[in-house]
């Protein structure tokens, strides 16, 4: 540990900039998409090097320096390098919501296949993550309640198996539901019945919300539900991806004017807002003009006497 200093973490920084894999330049052959015997498809394809999110840098540099300061205090090393070392820098947020002409075509579209449109309209009224809709089960859902729990998300493990695991920030979170989202849910939930019938199964209370299954046993891969979007964005020319849904329910609630400790509490932001603050920046400074101006107009009419009294001492003097 005493060998460690700021050059060899900001030079690790640096590898992690070129690729996530930290392949030092040496590509490999083949990137295949499991581990272990398996038939390859197009997804086997040749390595390419992706670098790591700088986000993801930062959180690794806080990591190091959080384990460091301990073992400063335990006088295993006299300085902290992680101090001295350049952190990786952010990259102001920019997000590009579909503006609501263009969400408002994309929901039609989907409207074409039921289940799709409902997949696409709670994705837009929740603001829910896409690997949180995926994992969304009948047993989190609360019709009477007008309510949903998120309490996991999917992700695909090294093996290529879907797999569940907590939400992003390791916390269940309920959501309100507006009353044309219960009915959109409440006609998908007869949709999935009626299917479990009419090949003589039931639907289990833990069966999931967007499943291919009719039983509802499997649930709608995220990739999948990515790549379908966007093919759809595309036949209707519009230069969007299904995570800018989210996006486009945080914007539309901050300029109705909705505060950002809601808004953060529906997205699952953590740090009270500061996540929100920082990403709908432009958002809530548009917010802002718009609350100052709807002060003014309640504001009482300011007294006039004074500058009467100039007005007339002028015409007078003149």
């Amino acid at each position: 540990m005493g060998r460690l200093d700021a050059e060899t973490l900001e030079s690790f920084y640096a590898l992690l900039r070129k690729c996530r894999d930290h392949c030092g330049g040496a590509r490999k052959a083949i990137e295949h998409r499991k581990a272990g015997p398996h038939g390859c498809t197009d997804k086997c394809r040749p390595h390419e090097c992706k670098p790591l999110a700088p986000a993801s840098i930062r959180q690794i540099h806080w990591i190091l320096s959080g384990a460091l300061n301990r073992a400063v205090r335990w006088r295993w090393i006299a300085v902290n390098p992680a101090d001295q070392a350049e952190k990786p820098g952010m990259p102001q947020p920019n997000p590009h919501p579909p503006s609501a002409p263009e969400a408002a075509r994309l929901v039609t579209q989907a409207w074409k296949d039921p289940d799709w449109g409902a997949f696409v309209w709670v994705a837009m009224t929740t603001g829910a993550r896409r690997s949180e809709l995926c994992a969304l089960r009948w047993s989190a859902v609360d019709l009477d309640a007008a309510a949903l729990t998120l309490r996991s998300a999917l992700y695909v493990d090294d093996a290529g198996k879907l797999r569940e695991k907590d939400t992003k920030t390791h916390q269940q979170r309920r959501v309100a539901l507006d009353v044309e989202t219960v009915e959109v849910l409440r006609d998908q939930l007869v949709r999935c019945e009626a299917r479990a019938s009419a090949l003589g199964l039931s639907l289990p209370k833990d069966g999931f919300v967007f499943s291919p299954d009719p039983d509802g046993s499997t649930p709608l891969v995220p990739d999948t539900a990515t790549q379908r979007f966007s093919r759809m964005a595309a036949r209707l020319g519009i230069t969007t991806n299904l995570h800018a849904l989210r996006h486009y329910s945080a914007t539309e609630l901050i300029a109705s004017g909705v505060d950002v400790r809601t808004v953060a509490g529906r997205l699952g932001h953590g740090g009270g807002g500061a996540t929100t603050l920082r990403v709908y920046a432009a958002w809530l400074s548009e917010s802002d003009q718009r609350a100052a101006a709807t002060l003014a107009d309640r504001m009482p009419l300011r007294p006039r006497r004074n500058a009467e009294a100039r007005q007339r001492k002028l015409g007078s003097d003149t």
